[in-house]
């Protein structure tokens, strides 16, 4: 079922469609360091598809691959079909891809609204100097970007500090304004890099809740790294595992669950 080419139905019974993006034979080199050796998987339309391992395994490296950060050294990137040719990171942004990182990269000096409306610079058709002026047709499209924004505010429920600076809020709120401009990029794939890093509980719960809601209103694709593995299993629809820049698993949560090499590399429980 996982491996039809069309798709796939998940057993709480979403449908997944075909292939969107296929990483193939990817390796990645700095000098005499290999960080990700000869990896292929895919990402299908609209799944939960999750990178985990332990650290130094790779995960951000593929990541950065996938967002055009890092050229792969040997290997291609297919994208709705199409190699991907060598491209910068604004480039692949234009695609639909769009990322949070795994240590906060926001303008505390900004407010949450600002902030956000950074999200849609790709998006957005006026020139600089008349963005500047802000008249005609640069005031009218400001103004759609802004509907735009304030409607992902809502969804994320974080009204009530839209004109806050964001160097004045707790870190699991700025955490979801991270999320809420890589969503005001309307990404076709969303790129989470430890999303649930240094939450407490509470705040886990509310960012699964939103990304799962992401999910089911939007269609988004959705790739995450993530180390809490209560999350990635209730989370992702598959699983792609690394370990020193292999991939040793790859599959629904429950069979990634049971790989012995998982196990052993991982999550550290051997079998009776």
């Amino acid at each position: 079922m996982k491996d039809m080419v069309e798709g796939y139905t998940t057993p709480d019974g979403r449908q997944i469609g075909g292939v969107l993006m296929e990483l193939k034979n990817i390796t990645l080199r700095f000098g005499g360091v290999v960080a990700i050796k000869d990896i292929s998987f895919d990402i299908r339309e609209g799944e939960i598809r999750a990178i985990i391992g332990p650290n130094g395994a790779g995960k951000s490296s593929m990541l950065n691959v996938i967002s055009g950060f890092y050229v792969p050294t040997e290997g291609e990137v297919w994208f709705h079909g199409q190699k991907r040719p060598a491209m910068r990171p604004y480039q692949v942004a234009r695609l639909g891809i769009a990322r949070t990182f795994q240590n906060i990269a926001l303008f505390d000096g900004m407010s949450v609204l600002d902030n956000i409306m950074t999200g849609r610079l790709t998006l957005m058709k006026s020139g600089l100097l008349t963005q500047a002026m802000w008249w005609g047709k640069a005031a009218a499209e400001e103004d759609e970007h802004r509907e735009k924004v304030e409607k992902i505010i809502d969804f994320l429920e974080i009204q009530n500090i839209r004109k806050t600076p964001v160097g004045r809020l707790p870190y699991g709120l700025k955490k979801r304004v991270e999320l809420a401009r890589a969503l005001a990029a309307e990404p076709k794939i969303l790129l989470l890099d430890e999303p649930m890093a240094g939450m407490n509980v509470e705040e886990k719960e509310d960012m699964c809740r939103f990304i799962l809601d992401v999910n089911d209103e939007f269609g988004t694709t959705t790739v995450l790294i993530e180390h809490d593995m209560g999350v990635v299993m209730d989370l992702s629809d598959r699983v792609v595992v690394m370990d020193y820049g292999r991939k040793i698993g790859d599959g629904p949560p429950d069979e990634v669950r049971n790989n012995q090499d998982v196990i052993d590399a991982y999550l550290g429980v051997a079998h009776e």
